[in-house]
């Protein structure tokens, strides 16, 4: 008895062809990798960059505007400074000739009665002209303070001599020789005083 050659019994499987290797189904590529970055990822670090540079732009700008403000208030103040104190020197001299009308006043004889009219013509012009003077100095920013009667001020008053007065507080001025000069609020020239101390 034959054996078919062609049973299968314990035969190892064919090997496929060429034309049907062709034919398999190969092995399914596995697909790229999906990019999960975000495509918008860089226009937001551009913005957010131009952003905090504007930032910073800005904050340079408010801070050169402040210095150039200051620098513009600081010259309007020199300017003004300089043109009212600028005829320091010469009010200075100019309130002089109003102390020596003061003085010229209180060198003459008191008034009285009977006097003669040369007398109290002189005292009423040196009187009138003082009044017009002073007027004159008050309306350019020089004022005179009488400082008598006052508490003694170093930085107004110049003390000339201290004397013992139960009459006067301590360190009140109770003679002034002249009165105190300022020139738009600034001092110009202290009074000459005399200042009260405790009776010994």
């Amino acid at each position: 008895m034959t054996h078919d050659t062609d049973q299968t019994h314990g035969a190892q499987p064919a090997e496929p062809t060429d034309a049907e290797k062709i034919f398999q189904p190969q092995d399914a590529v596995a697909p790229e990798a999906e990019d999960h970055a975000d495509p918008a990822a860089p226009a937001e670090d551009a913005a957010q960059k131009l952003e905090q540079e504007a930032a910073e732009f800005k904050e340079k700008w408010l801070r050169a505007e402040a210095e150039n403000q200051n620098l513009r208030t600081r010259a309007k103040r020199d300017v003004d400074d300089a043109r009212q104190y600028a005829v320091q020197k010469f009010a200075r001299d100019v309130v002089e000739a109003a102390e020596n009308l003061r003085r010229a006043l209180h060198n003459l004889p008191a008034a009285q009665e009977g006097e003669d009219s040369v007398l109290t013509k002189m005292r009423e012009g040196i009187e009138s002209t003082e009044r017009s003077f002073i007027s004159i100095l008050e309306r350019h920013g020089v004022k005179c303070d009488d400082p008598q009667g006052k508490v003694f001020d170093a930085n107004l008053h110049q003390a000339m001599a201290e004397q013992p007065s139960p009459d006067h507080t301590p360190g009140t001025v109770m003679q002034a020789w002249t009165p105190t000069w300022t020139l738009h609020g600034r001092l110009l020239k202290p009074a000459m005083v005399v200042v009260a101390k405790a009776p010994e």
